[in-house]
């Protein structure tokens, strides 16, 4: 497993786990989130600070959550997983999702770095 491959995995145990200080272990203070869904951005957020303040709020939307690795892509500054993602809902949310409603997903994460931290990270899906 590539050093990449291993902060990346890490990062989805971490996720996986709700453990939002592992998450953000290996990100750089400047990081830069953007979420994609349907080819619009849905969520840009830019720090470390603004990122783990969203991790936090995410966590109490699902009463569980699970990202699966299928794939890793490289490339000279980024890194690319393709993923399932289930997850089943702990609240009423205003898009009509209720709780105990399942989700599944399929998607792509693009981790872009820079001396050995993820600097952006793009969720599409």
């Amino acid at each position: 497993m590539s050093d990449r491959e291993l902060v990346i995995t890490n990062y989805v145990t971490a996720y996986n786990n709700c453990d939002v200080d592992a998450m953000v272990a290996d990100f750089d203070e400047t990081i830069i989130f953007q979420n994609i869904v349907n080819d619009e951005v849905t969520m840009e957020l830019c720090g470390l600070e603004e990122f783990r303040q969203q991790a936090e709020q995410a966590i109490q939307v699902f009463s569980s959550r699970k990202q699966s690795i299928k794939t890793f892509i490289h490339n000279e500054n980024w890194s690319e997983i393709e993923l399932d993602y289930y997850g089943v809902m702990a609240v009423d949310l205003p898009n009509g999702m209720k709780n105990g409603d399942e989700l599944n997903l399929s998607g792509k994460s693009v981790f872009e770095f820079y001396d050995n931290k993820i600097t952006r990270l793009t969720d599409i899906s």
